[in-house]
């Protein structure tokens, strides 16, 4: 048996060389040049989940050190453990570990950085500048503005930007040709709106329909995200603007009870459909948002989630749209 068959195929499709990346040109270009030069700036990678800031660092880090990254290349996650500690202790002893490969330069590579707390920042930040001469720093991101300005401003910021459907379609065609699995177009457009294109989050779900079977069909994909089927929540919205409360309360039940829906997943998701629902004018789309936005703000603090949606689909009942 191949190594790569027991592998997750989040592992076995990340791609291992820069050239192998999906969409991200620019940087990718970028980054192919500090190959070249063997020299390169602290950078931060910043862009949603699954668009390849973890895989972009780990083929640069192949390409640089030729695959060799044992005490060249040190990976922390730094949701795990975001307090000053682990500055102090994994990232100081890595950084302060003179290099033995030809590139004097190691990787250390911070993903969730802006799990960091700030404290913790400020130490990153006086580690960067003491051992500046043997070690660089790449800090993945969702939100650079939640990194400290005296990181920012001692690193190069690369914004990576969400995948377009026809660079995540190529992704998914790839898999399913490689495991043979059969998936038409229905089944496509619905894997690639579950996953808002995370990669990562595609690859989980194919692998978990492929493990029953070789035929990926919409209902399972809906099933294994845990998502809402958007006409199921587009009757729900509509009997609810119409003033249907019992109908749109039944509806709510079924996707909450039935379905096992977070009520932070229904109302992103319903902030999604309320945007596309033509038969809402503008007025009245920003009142029902400002609706969600209560209700969500509600549920964070703590209300009781069942409560809150009932309560939501009230008040849009009541505004009488339809």
């Amino acid at each position: 048996m191949n190594n790569n068959d027991i592998l997750p195929w989040v592992e076995k499709y990340r791609p291992k060389r820069l050239d192998d990346i999906i969409g991200q040109e620019p940087i990718v270009k970028r980054l192919k040049y500090f190959v070249q030069q063997r020299s390169f700036p602290n950078m931060i990678f910043a862009g949603p989940p699954g668009v390849g800031k973890t895989t972009s660092a780990i083929a640069f880090a192949n390409e640089l050190y030729n695959f060799n990254l044992r005490g060249n290349f040190k990976e922390l996650n730094a949701s795990d453990e975001r307090g000053i500690d682990v500055i102090r202790g994994a990232v100081k002893e890595f950084a302060k570990i003179t290099s033995l490969s030809d590139i004097k330069l190691k990787i250390i590579f911070l993903d969730e950085a802006d799990a960091l707390t700030t404290d913790a920042q400020h130490a990153l930040r006086r580690t960067m500048e003491r051992y500046s001469a043997e070690t660089r720093f790449i800090l993945s991101v969702n939100y650079s503005s939640k990194i400290i300005e005296p990181i920012q401003s001692r690193c190069v910021v690369f914004r990576f930007k969400p995948l377009t459907r026809d660079e995540v379609k190529r992704y998914i065609q790839k898999i399913a040709e490689n495991e043979k699995l059969i998936i038409d177009e229905n089944a496509m457009q619905a894997l690639i709106d579950v996953s808002n294109g995370d990669l990562r989050n595609i690859t989980n779900i194919l692998q978990s329909i492929a493990i029953i079977s070789n035929k990926i069909e919409v209902d399972n994909i809906y099933e294994i995200a845990a998502k809402v089927k958007p006409v199921e929540l587009s009757r729900m919205l509509k009997e609810a603007v119409e003033g249907k409360f019992n109908d749109a309360k039944k509806d709510l039940e079924k996707l909450i009870v039935e379905y096992g829906i977070s009520a932070e997943d229904l109302l992103k998701e319903l902030n999604k459909e309320l945007t596309n629902a033509v038969y809402i004018d503008d007025y009245n789309k920003l009142k029902i948002l400002e609706i969600i936005a209560d209700t969500n703000f509600r549920i964070v603090e703590g209300a009781n989630e069942l409560i809150q949606l009932d309560a939501m689909l009230a008040r849009i009942a009541s505004l009488k749209i339809v």
